[in-house]
């Protein structure tokens, strides 16, 4: 191997994306090899990419896994529009996503995908209002408004009704979004059409929207940034990055009246419900009386048959042992990371998904 091929392995490994070049390296002579062997003492590594939303979870789910099997996980936080475009390009083991993939993205992958439950987390509504110290509060008209730009000053009327004695500046309110494909922005838009007609109409819901107004920001990652940066702004984040970052978030009122803040609890609140035997249910605008109504499962995705790509049996087997790990003992590290962990209804939903996952026809799981 000489040192020019040195250097461009050395720049390719830490590439997780350039698969070809993970296994160019591995070989030092340009052919393929297969990193898959088994999990004791092994050194598999799995490629997913998706939901900036589940990012905080899974660094440390995989980090510890890691430790207890030495799989490696490469994530990529890339959102979920484009963790559904890697999947279905097959250039990853797995995708992560915020929002079920619809019916064009199900035909793109040519062939059935699994929705697995991960977790469940909440959308807040984060602003930067220095002079304001106490919690904001928004109903859905006011939230509606001001994505609709229709609210466009924080001493609104509206907002001053519902914060009594609470003195607002009479700063701009600077909109933040996602600019790119979000499973947040879907849990979002959802939420937004589910109580505002106007917005639905004008607006309507997905991974992706036409925004009326504001600025975007790429990933969850990328809209807090915004956010702090831009005085009068607010914008929607996962609730982990505001409480990482040291962001305000609002209390926002449900369809029972009350101002909720978004927490562990009012998520699994909103996510006490049943769940469909494939595991894809929304959760905006609860029935819960103590729910937070902007909730959300995130869901891995993987292909139901695993034998593609010339993938080995036993890297599909590694990729289902590490799910199997994510809904079962990797759930204890959901809640000091600020996600709701796995009710065990969705649990048992996600364990028969699980096995039915095939490999030249033949379940992995048993």
């Amino acid at each position: 191997m000489n040192h020019s091929f040195l250097k461009l392995c050395t720049l390719a490994l830490g590439m997780t994306a350039l698969t070809a070049a993970f296994t160019a390296c591995n070989n030092g002579d340009g052919s393929t090899q297969s990193s898959d062997s088994t999990s004791s003492g092994s050194d598999v590594t799995l490629l997913g990419a998706g939901s900036s939303f589940d990012n905080p979870l899974f660094s440390k789910m995989f980090s510890e896994y890691n430790k207890a099997t030495q799989v490696q996980v490469n994530y990529q936080s890339v959102g979920s529009g484009a963790g559904i475009s890697q999947l279905t390009g097959k250039t990853v083991d797995f995708g992560a996503s915020d929002a079920v993939m619809n019916d064009e993205q199900i035909k793109g992958a040519g062939a059935d995908v699994l929705h697995v439950a991960i977790t469940a987390g909440a959308v807040v509504i984060s602003y930067n209002l220095p002079e304001v110290k106490d919690t904001v509060k928004f109903t859905p008209a006011i939230l509606s408004g001001i994505f609709l730009g229709k609210i466009t000053k924080w001493n609104d009327p509206q907002i001053a009704a519902a914060n009594p004695g609470v003195k607002f500046p009479s700063t701009a309110i600077v909109v933040a979004h996602r600019s790119d494909g979000s499973g947040t922005t879907s849990i979002f838009t959802n939420y937004l059409s589910s109580v505002s007609p106007e917005w639905d109409k004008q607006v309507g819901k997905g991974t992706s929207v036409n925004w009326p107004v504001g600025l975007g920001g790429k990933g969850n990652e990328g809209v807090s940034g915004l956010i702090k940066q831009t005085p009068g702004a607010v914008g929607y984040i996962e609730l982990a990055y505001a409480i990482q970052n040291q962001m305000p978030y609002v209390q926002l009122q449900n369809k029972a009246g009350k101002f909720i803040t978004p927490s562990i609890e009012s998520v699994t609140a909103a996510a006490n419900i049943d769940i469909p035997a494939d595991s894809k249910v929304l959760l905006a605008n609860t029935d819960a009386a103590d729910g937070y109504p902007i909730s959300g499962f995130s869901w891995v995705l993987l292909y139901k048959e695993q034998s593609y790509n010339n993938r080995s049996q036993d890297k599909a087997t590694q990729l289902l042992k590490l799910l199997d790990w994510m809904i079962h003992d990797g759930q204890q590290y959901s809640g000091a990371l600020d996600y709701a962990p796995l009710s065990p209804a969705a649990v048992k939903v996600d364990e028969a998904i699980l096995k039915s996952a095939t490999y030249n026809g033949q379940p992995i799981l048993k």
